[in-house]
């Protein structure tokens, strides 16, 4: 069992990590509204140039506003994450909690390998439109994949304690 400083350390450092994704979700967000108008607006009047870049960074938005919504959602519980079992409380909530946190885990690994796989295919490439630099887009996989790892470990840690030492475990 690690000491309770490096444990209340290491959540320190994940609550500061998932503020980070916070406030990047709420850019992405905003980001994106930008490029999408330019893209509506264009349509229907003909003042307004019809940019293609536009098209490519909001793709490239959405992608990351999607990751980082979902690396969010994991530390919540609120992604992947299917409550059949409502009634569920104390232990045996925690088992069926470890159970998904171990398909979320999997998941995690086939990010991290493949989405570094596909990652290493972009170091190089740029984006024909928006001449971004593609290695940027292909990151948001093998990140979402650590990040899932860090914030799944996270609950089942918690859940593990409540497994072993019933409700009132320390967390």
């Amino acid at each position: 069992m690690p000491p309770q400083g490096a444990r209340g350390l290491f959540r320190r450092i994940t609550a500061i990590y998932a503020r980070i994704l916070e406030i990047l979700l709420v850019l992405t967000v905003v980001a994106i509204i930008l490029p999408v108008t330019m893209q509506i607006f264009a349509r229907f009047v003909e003042w307004i140039p019809r940019y293609i870049w536009t098209e490519e960074l909001s793709r490239f938005l959405l992608v990351w506003m999607i990751m980082i919504g979902g690396m969010i959602g994991v530390r919540e519980g609120t992604h992947f994450n299917v409550d059949l079992f409502h009634n569920l409380r104390g232990r045996a909530k925690a088992a069926m909690d470890i159970l998904a946190s171990l398909f979320v885990l999997g998941l995690a690994y086939v990010f991290i390998v493949y989405g570094w796989e596909f990652t290493d295919t972009a170091w190089f490439r740029i984006s024909e439109l928006a001449e971004l630099p593609l290695w940027t887009i292909h990151m948001a996989w093998p990140i979402a994949g650590v990040t899932w790892v860090i914030f799944a470990g996270e609950r089942v840690w918690d859940d593990l304690q409540i497994l072993l030492h019933g409700e009132k475990a320390e967390s």
